[in-house]
């Protein structure tokens, strides 16, 4: 086993030139537009018809309710790329970018890990291509021409008690949640209660996802609601005419981005909204660019199967009109110690009986996947060497139990070898047909959509709703936006909207404090709990043992 950090190992990688990567996918050198030796945008115009032709299978990997010993769902993902490479498949990555955020704050970055990551590590968790700056001026600068229009003489009648479009910046920054701007004059703006969002939160950053071209991405920013009038008028990024603007500022972003795994098998990493607070997947077109070339695609969903893996299915895969062909549920038995009642500091200690006790996280995703949206549905076992055999084989036997066929990937330490034999499992379970149903349907009332997921995939009782979000879902239904999905945004940490509910909680409602209609995305979002759109740094933040050296090598990212 490697006692290097994630670091040290990706800077020994055998690296190919980007180029070399993209030629063996089959891009021409007329998509291909060069960032440097090892990263790279492709621009390709996606023809339906060859699209359905050429379609390799698409595996959705997801996990159990995250805890704070980590899951590894993106090492997993990496590890599950290269182990299919590994037995002789052409198999392509895709995955979110990281955030700035969670890079310099408590989670870290989005890269994946030891010897199953996405190189180069440190460009891919800090600027990459610039993609996040540009949907953060996006943003911004409908947030310019907003109040620009106010200053002189808000034609529009807007009422400034009513602007439900937030500022955006890349970074976990406690101050700016409540914000009052415009001070010091009327050469300044004018006065208002203001506030910011982290660039994931963004609906820019949704529709980006969920954009099929350019021309869909501008439609879909032209029809954001970013204010109402006095009279309750909804006003659109179109009747502030700045679409084609804004649009503008995004046209090289929205070119996915080819990068390639320690192991060189190709990874195209674009988009990244976060899955508590928006719908947590890559973006269409990379998901797409990675059926093209490759006989299997590997994505990702973020946090657990109740979130990421639900909206994956409800929003994205309604949207781009695709489903997968398997599914990959992440377990690891430090979580599932977690899930059965350990604290952290004990999880390195063997624990079979809290494995037992944890399995039934794992056991409700697995349902949820299999029964739910009818998915041909697997379990990778993330291995970690404090992991005991016995504690290992609770989790096979159980699996067995349920008639779900699972494996241990050891992809930390071994990369593609650690996940040849779940990669063998993956491709046998792509084989068996799969007839994908979904939560619910869109001709359904909201209230319905939402006692739906919370009854079908987190296991409660029902929804209850403040009297504030009772009144804004009346009034999205009154302008006809009702038969949009919903977009829940609620803790990953447990199945409820509470975070210490672990397990597999039952008899609970989910309490909807807030719904706000992202017109643009596409869809509706159900704030419940106490989540929160712009993060804080934890007391200790990962920004503290970041560091570079004379020659630029960085050090302490991972």
């Amino acid at each position: 086993m490697s006692h290097l950090n994630d670091i040290d190992i990706a800077k020994t990688a055998d690296k190919k030139p980007i180029n070399e990567i993209a030629e063996n996918l089959g891009i021409s050198k007329e998509e291909f537009i060069p960032y440097g030796h090892y990263k790279a945008k492709i621009d390709v115009n996606m023809n339906k018809e060859e699209f359905e032709k050429n379609k390799g299978k698409l595996v959705l990997v997801t996990a159990i309710s995250p805890t704070p010993a980590g899951e590894g769902k993106t090492t997993m993902s990496v590890g599950l790329a290269d182990g299919l490479a590994q037995i002789g498949k052409k198999s392509v990555l895709a995955l979110r970018e990281p955030s700035l955020g969670p890079v310099f704050g408590m989670k870290g970055g989005a890269a994946g890990g030891g010897y199953a990551q996405v190189v180069p590590m440190e460009d891919i968790n800090l600027h990459f291509t610039g993609d996040f700056h540009a949907i953060s001026s996006a943003h911004n600068l409908i947030s310019a021409l907003l109040d620009n229009h106010i200053h002189h003489g808000n034609s529009l009648n807007i009422d400034t008690r009513k602007i439900h479009w937030k500022r955006v910046v890349d970074m976990n920054d406690r101050q700016l949640r409540h914000i009052v701007n415009g001070l010091n004059g009327s050469t300044n703006g004018v006065p208002r209660e203001d506030g910011y969002d982290i660039t994931v939160a963004s609906e820019i950053m949704a529709i980006f996802c969920l954009s099929e071209d350019l021309i869909d991405l501008k439609e879909r920013i032209s029809r954001i609601i970013v204010a109402y009038t006095h009279d309750n008028q909804p006003v659109t990024v179109d009747d502030l005419k700045g679409s084609g603007a804004v649009t503008a500022l995004l046209v090289d972003a929205f070119k996915p981005n080819l990068v390639q795994t320690l192991e060189n098998t190709p990874a195209f990493i674009h988009g990244g909204p976060f899955a508590n607070i928006a719908h947590g997947c890559n973006s269409i077109l990379a998901t797409k660019h990675a059926l093209l070339y490759g006989d299997y695609a590997v994505t990702e969903a973020g946090f657990g199967a109740d979130l990421g893996g639900e909206k994956f299915i409800d929003i994205k895969c309604r949207t781009a009109e695709l489903a997968p062909d398997a599914v990959v549920v992440v377990a690891t038995v430090k979580a599932l110690k977690m899930h059965g009642g350990v604290s952290k500091q004990h999880l390195n200690e063997e624990n079979v009986i809290a494995v037992k006790k944890g399995l039934v996280n794992l056991k409700h995703h697995i349902q949820t996947m299999k029964d739910v949206f009818n998915l041909n549905t697997v379990v990778g076992i993330n291995h970690f060497f404090t992991d005991t055999d016995a504690e290992v084989q609770v989790i096979l036997d159980a699996c067995q139990e349920w008639g779900i066929k699972a494996s241990v990937a050891k992809v930390w330490e071994q990369g593609g070898k650690g996940a040849t034999e779940l990669a063998q499992l993956v491709v046998e379970a792509c084989e068996n047909k799969t007839n994908m149903t979904f939560a619910y349907d869109l001709d359904t009332t909201l209230m319905d959509k939402i006692t739906h997921v919370v009854q079908k995939v987190y296991g409660g009782k029902g929804a209850t709703y403040t009297n504030k979000a009772m009144k804004q879902l009346k009034e999205i239904e009154q302008v006809g936006f009702g038969q949009l999905p919903v977009c829940m945004a609620k803790t990953q940490y447990s199945l409820s909207d509470t975070a210490s509910l672990i397990g597999a909680p039952t008899d609970f409602d989910i309490k909807i404090k807030e719904l706000r209609l992202s017109a643009g995305a596409g869809f509706i979002v159900a704030i419940t709990g106490t989540i929160m759109t712009m993060p804080g740094l934890p007391k200790k933040p990962s920004a503290e043992s970041i560091d570079v050296d004379k020659e630029g090598n960085i050090t302490g990212l991972f």
